[in-house]
């Protein structure tokens, strides 16, 4: 007697389907525990995490919690002597600069010093407080009494944390360009004392978890010169050689010094800035798991 492929096949879609809904009901209880109890966890240890890192930008001065804690750098280099710098950070501001410039091809010695009414704000370390912050309040609006209905709500959450974390970190290591004439016209040239000559300009920067100081040595071209004049771009360090225009002088770079040195809780700030994103992809690549078995529902 011969059996009918057709109807043999028929009578095991119902396993199947009995089958395939057991495994849905199970998925979609440990789809709603991922959003019950996990999504609140992660959120919980992403805010503790935060937390700290935000604390970090606004460390108190031992014994004194209304004042924040001074920090002296020494920026060197094992291979540049021309320039040497002692930094005082608070926060985010420079309260204090001292830095002593060897003249190249002269023994003149330069000491310049911040006047005491002045403090030079660092704008890469308050733009990225202030993106911490915000990702802070981005978690904060949903507590542990908040019920996240659906997997997209959670993406769209961690999207919004994941933009400012990154843009947090992107300032820390993407300094600012600059063109030379905005350098020479900043607000940083007319903190010194004495002032600074118009043969020297400075810039102070954070690249990754250090503190830089450039300082650039000028010379003027004189109008007959046979030089082929061509105006430098926007640049976070420009090179000897580099030319621009500023008050119908032309000038041109001649020497270029750099010096920095590690500023230990910025580097602290970057590894809780990647410990954050992580996490936060990790919960993202959960919710898309679940929702490669229900395409059909808005995970």
């Amino acid at each position: 007697m011969m059996l009918n492929p057709q109807r043999s096949l028929l009578s095991e879609l119902p396993k199947m389907s009995a089958a395939s809904q057991v495994e849905r009901a199970v998925l979609e209880e440990e789809f709603n525990w991922l959003l019950r109890e996990e999504v609140h966890a992660v959120l919980k240890q992403l805010q503790d995490i935060l937390k700290e890192a935000s604390r970090r930008f606004s460390m108190p001065a031992p014994g004194m919690e209304s004042q924040l804690k001074q920090e002296n750098f020494i920026l060197g280099s094992s291979t540049i002597d021309q320039v040497k710098g002692v930094l005082t950070m608070q926060g985010e501001a420079l309260t204090q600069a001292d830095i002593n410039l060897k003249v190249a091809k002269s023994s003149q010695a330069l000491h310049f010093q911040f006047r005491e009414d002045k403090q030079w704000k660092l704008q890469q370390i308050q733009d990225a407080r202030n993106h911490v912050n915000q990702a802070l309040q981005l978690l904060s609006s949903r507590d542990e009494s908040y019920h996240f209905k659906t997997g997209a709500e959670v993406n769209k959450l961690m999207d919004a944390v994941m933009l400012q974390l990154t843009r947090a970190r992107n300032r820390l290591t993407t300094p600012a360009t600059m063109t030379l004439p905005e350098l020479a016209t900043s607000g940083l040239m007319k903190m010194f004392s004495p002032p600074m000559p118009g043969d020297v300009m400075v810039n102070f920067y954070i690249n990754l978890s250090k503190l830089c100081l450039t300082v650039y040595q000028l010379h003027v071209l004189q109008p007959n010169s046979t030089k082929n004049f061509k105006t430098s771009g926007s640049s976070v360090l420009h090179n000897p050689g580099a030319m621009f225009e500023l008050n119908n002088n032309r000038f041109e770079v001649s020497h270029v010094h750099k010096v920095e040195c590690v500023v230990p809780w910025l580097n602290d700030t970057l590894v809780f800035f990647t410990i954050s994103l992580q996490l936060c992809q990790q919960l993202k690549d959960k919710i898309s798991v679940f929702s490669s078995f229900w395409n059909y529902r808005p995970f």
